[in-house]
């Protein structure tokens, strides 16, 4: 089969935020990442680190006129739980100066469970593990 029909659906995501550094701050503290800072033309970027050969896509905080604003209300993003366990992030959620939305929910055996919540920005975004 050719390579690129072999491809994850999603190749790259862009969260918009108005203020980058409260931003970074905000998921580097919840995720215990290190984000990398670049900027393209009148955008300002900071990208989530990318491992390669693991499945999932990379992305970025985006702060540009050009790339939408932060919404509670758009599509919901999920990330998974570095450490295993979405409820460790969780609980770095409010201190960052977070919201959240809606605490650990079990989904199923097969699935584990989830949480949403809602960055420095307003954006909702989604925690999963199974654990």
């Amino acid at each position: 089969m050719d390579m690129e029909l072999q491809r994850n659906m999603v190749t790259w995501f862009e969260i918009p935020v108005n203020d980058l550094e409260r931003a970074v701050s905000f998921y580097e503290t919840v995720f215990d990442v290190k984000l990398d800072r670049y900027t393209i033309g009148p955008a300002k970027i900071a990208a989530f680190p990318r491992t390669a050969n693991i499945p999932g896509a990379p992305g970025a905080l985006v702060n540009s006129p050009n790339f939408g604003s932060p919404s509670a209300n758009s599509t919901l993003l999920y990330f998974n739980a570095k450490s295993g366990d979405l409820q460790n992030e969780l609980s770095k959620v409010t201190a960052a100066g977070g919201k959240i939305l809606q605490e650990k929910t079990f989904l199923t055996e097969e699935n584990g469970y989830m949480a949403v919540l809602m960055d420095t920005e307003g954006n909702r975004i989604g925690l999963h593990s199974f654990k």
